[in-house]
């Protein structure tokens, strides 16, 4: 696999609109080269005798099963609301409008 070339961290921070210096173009080049080289190792060791796996050791659900059950009535979720109006849940203003 080729190095990625200054030229092409470049235009990767051009189309990410970043402001990188010559030193961070040659730092995020080998940077960015050793990471492409790692991923092309795992395809590498990818085979079709290997099954796929989101994890390498077993999970068991511990969730309970999702069963519908009644919930709070209007009234009662309200009841401990500080404010309310319009039987909603009244907050304060956080953002100005402008």
């Amino acid at each position: 696999m080729t190095a990625i070339s200054r030229e092409e961290v470049a235009h990767l921070a051009r189309l990410t609109r970043l402001a990188v210096t010559d030193a961070e173009l040659d730092m995020f080049a080998g940077q960015l080269d050793v990471i492409l080289q790692s991923v092309a190792r795992v395809g590498e060791v990818a085979a079709d005798d290997i099954p796929p796996m989101s994890h390498s050791v077993p999970l068991t659900n511990v969730f309970r099963p999702d069963e519908p059950r009644p919930g709070l009535t209007r009234e009662e979720a309200l009841s401990g609301a500080p404010d309310q109006a319009e039987d909603r849940f009244r907050v304060p203003r956080i953002l100005d409008e402008e």
